[in-house]
């Protein structure tokens, strides 16, 4: 079925992470479609190297933003406006049908049988029913419907900042029109929400196909223990956390398949997750001090910057948190990112 693919998109290495546990969930469950990824420019070449092991094709794309930061306040996520980047999917149009796939997504069988659903088919959204998910839907490519898309983004925006508003407003009619193109939620299941549907769960639970581990923290997010099968994040331990048996999977595929090919193509565990998000927050910190433009100039300074030693913010937020507030503008300048501590990092270096 080469004319058919799941698709998926990664904006930085650490979603390359995400796209390569998807990418190997899907070859484990013997897919017989291509797997393609979309990357943004901001994917290390490395990264690119390791993600062409796992996907047919690794096509590089300009990242389209929303520019909406009133909407994506709404919903306290101002990373998502880098979501309209998905619409480039639609210009896939060597493929005749396509699965799009978020790169946070797991899947737990093989979902060949989607291909048989039409565009728009997609899940519900467990915030808003009436609408559904863009972690998982089948579309069909089309230069037309691309075009459309990119007008409608421009002309009218999305209503929560990010692609699903946009898709949802595009393909309107989809809450009413044909009930076959209503996924069940088993192909795009809210890992955060099962807790608050536990008979429903303990009734369907065991037919899941995808799992989607919606909001901020994601699964890369966490540390995990291979011998206890512990995950933790921030010193807790979520292993008596209600089905934690989803970060398990997603964790055990990523130890045992993926890390070694990053170790591989020398990129560590530590240098695509927290460690290296703060270590971009000191660079934007030094371009905010000195008035320079690092952003070209990151790979240089890692090794002189990665001597120096990070003490934790308090309110303690996540590295991934801390580099978005600097790339939006919101940086702590009253606290943790105050023009002091700045400074002691740089005469610490300095020294």
């Amino acid at each position: 079925m080469s004319d058919q693919a799941f698709v998926t998109l990664a904006t930085n290495d650490l979603y390359g992470k995400g796209a390569l546990v998807l990418g190997t969930s899907l070859r484990n469950h013997k897919t017989t479609r291509q797997l393609v990824i979309l990357v943004a420019p901001q994917v290390s070449n490395n990264m690119r190297a390791v993600l062409e092991r796992i996907f047919d094709e690794v096509i590089l794309v300009d990242v389209l933003e929303s520019k909406d930061s009133a909407h994506l306040a709404m919903i306290k996520r101002p990373e998502l406006g880098v979501t309209f980047t998905k619409l480039h999917c639609w210009a896939l149009t060597r493929y005749s049908k396509c699965i799009f796939m978020d790169a946070d997504t797991l899947v737990l069988c093989n979902i060949d049988e989607l291909f048989e659903r039409e565009e728009l088919s997609a899940a519900p959204d467990p915030g808003w029913p009436d609408c559904f998910n863009t972690g998982v839907f089948v579309y069909r490519p089309s230069i037309a419907t691309y075009n459309e898309l990119l007008q409608v983004s421009t002309e009218e925006g999305s209503f929560d900042g990010g692609d699903q508003g946009l898709l949802n407003s595009f393909f309107s009619n989809w809450a009413t029109a044909d009930i076959n193109k209503h996924l069940p939620f088993i192909y795009n299941l809210s890992s955060i929400s099962v807790y608050s549907y536990l008979p429903a769960f303990k009734q369907y639970g065991a037919d899941a196909k995808v799992v989607h581990f919606l909001g901020k923290v994601k699964p890369w997010n966490y540390s995990y223990d291979p011998t206890t099968k512990c995950v933790m994040r921030d010193g807790h331990d979520y292993s008596s956390v209600v089905h934690p048996e989803f970060l398990n999977m997603w964790w055990d595929i990523f130890t045992t398949s993926v890390l070694p090919m990053l170790t591989e193509h020398g990129i560590s565990k530590d240098t695509t997750s927290s460690g290296n998000q703060e270590l971009s927050c000191l660079v934007y910190a030094l371009a905010f001090t000195c008035g320079l433009s690092f952003c070209r100039k990151e790979e240089k300074l890692s090794e002189a910057v990665s001597q120096l030693s990070f003490a934790p913010p308090a309110p303690v937020v996540s590295s991934e948190e801390r580099r978005q507030k600097w790339e939006q503008g919101q940086a702590d300048f009253m606290g943790v990112d105050s023009f002091q501590n700045i400074q002691k990092k740089l005469d610490a270096y300095l020294n």
